[in-house]
């Protein structure tokens, strides 16, 4: 007969008594696994927060206020409130000039890229290995060119006195005298949007590429085989499965376009001197650095942010809702 003896009142366990049992090691340690992922992220995200945020931070602190060169000198503050927004939101340049400007800009300039893109990626598909490695090379020099080099260049091709277009035209007897193409608000959005899209369309031709590499190949001949064109092989086969692809793509774009800065005021007239050509970006820095009201212009960035966010927040929900219903 086992001979059993009773364990003390309040005694406990060998593994919870031991000061190094495995009881005791057991919430530490996940409480440590738990927080391991923030601290290898700390580094990125402290790095974020001091470029990113905290210039945002700033940005909005001063649009709350009269900031001109007065409060830069004497380092004071002068706090207004919301009076900044309220005289943007009244101005007659925001809703006659400058928001036309930039969301019906940014609306063509992202369906021209995106399309544009689209088709070139679909056509180094079509080509082989060493031809599509010299063709992406050769568009990927648009996309390394910098911004400011390539907009000279467009400015140079539609100079009103030595602009090779103008020059075309004159030889083809189309014009008779030479047309300065940057004074008029439509004529010069043209070349801005040529500008743009010759720059931003290699993103999306290698992105789109990439994703169409992916795409088995059996289900496009079985579609074929079936009588499918490739109008109808796309849209119904292609195009649901880069869904993801195209959001990004998309995303990027929109919120590149919307804040487009270097193509419009390094155009003849961009800088403020027409304005007409105004668009969200340039109104805040020609409102910032030209006349000084650094607060009217950090309100004006706050709005384009805003205005961002909103669109990025509402094209997201929209794909994630089309996701969920597949």
């Amino acid at each position: 007969m086992a001979v059993t003896y009773p364990t003390p009142t309040g005694a406990a366990s060998s593994s919870e008594a031991a000061p190094g049992g495995g009881a005791a090691r057991g919430p530490s340690r996940r409480g440590i696994a738990r927080i391991r992922p923030w601290l290898l992220l700390a580094p990125a995200l402290i790095i974020l927060g001091v470029l990113l945020l905290w210039p945002l931070v700033r940005m909005t602190m001063f649009s709350l206020q009269d900031y001109g060169l007065r409060e830069i000198v004497s380092g004071s503050t002068n706090w207004i409130g919301f009076a900044n927004f309220t005289e943007i939101l009244t101005s007659h340049d925001l809703w006659a000039v400058v928001l036309p400007n930039t969301v019906g800009f940014a609306v063509l300039s992202v369906t021209g890229t995106v399309v544009f893109g689209t088709l070139v990626a679909l056509l180094l598909q079509s080509l082989g290995p060493r031809t599509r490695g010299f063709v992406t090379g050769a568009i990927m020099a648009a996309w390394a060119m910098p911004a400011v080099t390539g907009t000279y260049v467009w400015v140079w091709i539609f100079d009103a006195d030595h602009g090779v277009f103008n020059q075309v035209l004159t030889s083809l007897g189309l014009i008779d005298q030479p047309v300065n193409w940057f004074t008029d608000r439509w004529s010069f959005y043209a070349i801005v949007l040529l500008n743009v899209i010759h720059h931003g369309f290699p993103f999306v031709a290698v992105t789109v590429l990439a994703g169409l590499l992916g795409v088995p190949r059996e289900i496009h001949e079985a579609a074929e085989v079936d009588g499918a064109g490739a109008f109808r092989r796309f849209f119904q086969i292609t195009f649901p499965q880069l869904r993801q692809v195209f959001a990004v793509v998309i995303i990027l774009s929109t919120i590149w376009d919307f804040k487009v800065f270097a193509q419009v005021y390094l155009m003849p007239g961009g800088a403020g001197s027409n304005r007409d050509v105004l668009n969200l970006g340039v109104w805040s820095y020609v409102e910032s650095f030209g006349q000084n009201r650094y607060g009217f212009g950090s309100a004006i960035a706050v709005l384009l942010t805003l205005l961002l966010l909103v669109i990025t927040a509402v094209y997201v929900r929209t794909i994630l809702r089309e996701e969920k219903e597949l």
